[in-house]
């Protein structure tokens, strides 16, 4: 996918600001008319009533209702049954398709809270579900998601993330958990020119590589100053920062900030990317592909499949019925919304 990183122009210069906003038109998912949550939920629990399930019950309610709606729905349910949805479908589900009913019925700050968790445990780390998450989130996405590992944990998610997180890796993540990047409009071309001489000056043009100016550059400017700045950079140094970053760097803080400059550019374009690898080769990434579907479902999944056919020359909706099958290939379908 060079190509398509290297040019900057149609990235760079057209691009929507999928940080702009947390919900738009642009999501597949829209609210549902003359929404009913008591009779939804009625049904639901008809669906999971007895021997078997009625799975398909289960899909066409939660794929066709905003999450906003599937909370009210939790909350009809609960009142209905004295137990929570979740509850009902982790008993009558199983597998990743029951994961992916319990995402859509989880509100999005939590399941980012979750994913987050799931990251952190055990040995080690899963570094790419943090750099994914991140490297995507606006600052208020990020700040609402401390407000819930905090509310879930009782503890920080940046003590959390201080403990299970090194080196400079560590340092650019809890950066970016601080939800502080500028949130301006404006761009300063005199800056972005002085920004483009510092970061090469701290990598292509000295032995050694000073990754600080990297990390506060990335981590800390609006996305359109950022997007100048990658413009100013390649006529400075006739490479991308992108290329520059691969050139000088390596492992995870590599893999980072490379996410954070492909988010720049294109956040759809970056999520196109990442469901194809989900998708591509022997075998599935069902847990990145879930994750990625349901948190753009409502904001920019229409772009991001017009991506996804821009740079396979296939949709994604052909490539998910090719590689998926049963409930949970039916499901991912109505999520996509329909084939491009």
């Amino acid at each position: 996918m060079a190509s398509l990183w290297d040019d900057l122009e149609s990235c760079v210069t057209y691009a929507p600001n999928s940080f702009a906003a947390v919900t738009g038109d642009r999501g597949t998912i829209q609210p549902k008319a003359n929404f009913n949550a008591t009779e939804d939920a009625v049904a639901l629990k008809k669906a999971m009533k007895g021997l078997g399930t009625t799975e398909e019950t289960l899909i066409d309610i939660l794929t066709h209702r905003t999450n906003a709606q599937r909370q009210v729905i939790c909350k009809a349910y609960l009142e209905d049954t004295g137990k929570t949805l979740v509850q009902d479908v982790k008993g009558d589900t199983h597998g990743h398709f029951e994961k992916l009913l319990v995402a859509l019925a989880t509100p999005p700050a939590l399941y980012d809270c979750q994913e987050v968790r799931r990251a952190m445990e055990g040995v080690g780390t899963d570094d790419s579900i943090l750099i994914e998450i991140f490297s995507s989130r606006s600052n208020q996405q990020i700040k609402v998601l401390c407000d819930v590992y905090l509310k879930e944990t009782e503890r920080k998610l940046t003590f959390d993330l201080m403990k299970e997180t090194t080196k400079e890796f560590g340092t650019t993540i809890l950066l970016l958990a601080q939800g502080k990047r500028d949130e301006s409009t404006q761009v300063d071309a005199g800056k972005a020119k002085e920004d483009a001489k510092a970061l090469y000056n701290a990598g292509e043009k000295k032995w050694g590589t000073d990754e600080a100016k990297f990390v506060e550059i990335l981590c800390q400017r609006s996305i359109p100053q950022l997007r100048q700045t990658l413009v100013e950079y390649h006529s400075l140094s006739g490479k991308t920062l992108q290329q520059s970053i691969e050139g000088e760097m390596s492992g995870p803080l590599e893999d980072l900030l490379v996410a954070i400059v492909k988010c720049v550019k294109s956040v759809p374009a970056y999520f196109a990317e990442l469901l194809h690898q989900s998708m591509k080769g022997g075998g599935t990434d069902e847990a990145t592909l879930t994750r990625i579907m349901v948190s753009r479902s409502e904001v920019d999944l229409l772009d991001i499949r017009a991506e996804f056919k821009k740079q396979y020359q296939h949709s994604l909706h052909s490539a998910i019925k090719s590689d998926l099958s049963g409930n949970l290939g039916a499901c991912l379908l109505q999520i996509c919304g329909g084939d491009d």
